[in-house]
């Protein structure tokens, strides 16, 4: 074959000439249609030019960690994105940008990629993306928590009456004692979205407590027998992350960590999620999924996307998720998975992925020399599980397919698993 693409670059294939089945994975059993041109092919013209239009996978990129940290690019980044694009700078294959992050628009996060790589911002996902899909709250009032431009973030989500938990402070005056020079007012709140760590922990915490057990009625006295509570949608499970700090920094699940124990010691029940998103939720990366197969749709990529790579720093998030969606696509291709709501929606649920493979890259959270975790009850002492308490410690699912020191040699390898030829 190598002597044919030759033949073809040089403008040496006869008219009527017929593409042989080609041996790359991707189009096996595939012949292309006859081929009709003047004499000779145009110099440009190569196989490879055709291998770029048939991937047969797809990327799935963590950010904080694996393409940057902090403001700061990590070089092989830009390198890795090189092998990813072709001469017109448009991608070679899927490419989903998958951040926990949820701290501002998605519009922002492709401008701060934009450093590395022109980033189309319909490639890039954040932590609460997602929520796009919960249609039957938009209407509804929702208290939403976190940092950034959080009511540009809700309504761009779809949400149309979002209240901020400075709104509410601003309406209740006796409920946050820092600051008294309020008015109060009246304020429903049907359900509570929290989008990531907010700046004043002891503010946030204690206003959602006083919504979760009113019953959205902030003003009113406390009814422990209003269980379960109000919805609560929560995105970003991250207990740590790392940025240029030499060490890791408290995540948005540290948040929820602390509002699950508070919620817990006053009411001895549970805190309940409506949903979880964020890595490692399935709900993610049905979501990504999607994503990738409508970035392929819109190139006109006709082969389907059968294996998804998830590239990431972090074993409770990166790898877990992807090992976790694995898993979720066995089942579901076995025909023995059980139906997820989001199963129902067929734009989500018409995957013709097969596999989600977990790429470690050593650049980021991830540390060579920590143990995995053990998961046995004699062994309490040894486990140190990082994910969220809703997620069920495995030792199979923070077990990566492949470690790598960074994003480049993942690219690499990737090409290499796929027999994939880029320009």
């Amino acid at each position: 074959i190598d002597g044919e693409r030759s033949a073809a670059s040089e403008g040496k294939v006869p008219l009527g000439w017929v593409l042989p089945v080609c041996p790359f994975r991707g189009l096996q059993q595939q012949r292309l249609p006859r081929l009709h041109c003047p004499q000779s092919f145009p110099p440009l013209f190569s196989l490879s030019r055709l291998l770029d239009v048939l991937p047969s996978f797809g990327f799935l990129f963590d950010i904080d960690g694996v393409l940057v940290r902090g403001k700061t690019p990590i070089p092989a980044a830009k390198t890795a994105f090189q092998k990813l694009v072709n001469s017109q700078g448009q991608f070679l294959v899927p490419v989903v940008f998958v951040t926990n992050a949820g701290d501002c628009l998605r519009q922002k996060k492709a401008d701060q990629l934009s450093h590395i790589l022109g980033v189309p911002v319909n490639q890039v996902m954040m932590s609460h993306s997602p929520l796009r899909m919960f249609k039957r709250y938009h209407p509804k009032c929702v208290l939403v928590s976190g940092q950034g431009p959080l009511l540009d973030i809700a309504h761009d989500l779809g949400f149309s009456q979002p209240v901020t938990v400075e709104m509410l402070r601003a309406k209740y005056p006796l409920l946050d004692v820092v600051d008294h020079d309020r008015t109060p007012g009246v304020l429903v709140s049907l359900s509570v979205v929290l989008f990531g760590e907010p700046v004043r922990w002891e503010t946030n915490l204690q206003l959602i407590i006083d919504v979760l057990l009113t019953s959205g009625y902030p003003g009113n006295p406390y009814h422990h027998e209003n269980y379960p509570h109000i919805p609560v949608l929560a995105c970003n499970m991250d207990l740590m992350w790392v940025a240029e700090a030499q060490s890791p920094r408290f995540g948005h699940g540290t948040f929820m960590v602390c509002l699950e124990n508070i919620y817990k010691k006053i009411t001895g029940k549970d805190l309940k999620y409506e949903a979880l998103m964020g890595k490692p939720s399935e709900l993610t990366y049905q979501y990504a999924d999607y994503l990738i197969r409508a970035q392929a749709a819109e190139r006109q990529w006709k082969q389907p996307i059968r294996t998804l790579y998830a590239v990431g720093d972090n074993l409770m998030t990166d790898v877990y998720g992807a090992n976790l969606y694995n898993r979720y696509l066995e089942k579901k291709n076995s025909r023995k998975g059980s139906k997820t709501w989001i199963q129902a929606k067929n734009e989500l649920a018409s995957s013709a992925a097969t596999h989600c493979r977990s790429v470690l890259v050593c650049t980021g959270v991830y540390n060579p020399h920590t143990e995995v975790p053990l998961d046995t009850k004699e062994s309490r002492t040894e486990m140190v599980f990082h994910g969220h308490r809703d997620f069920r410690f495995d030792p199979g699912l923070v077990e990566p397919d492949h470690v790598v020191p960074d994003v480049n040699a993942a690219v690499d390898l990737i090409f290499q698993l796929e027999n994939f030829v880029p320009n």
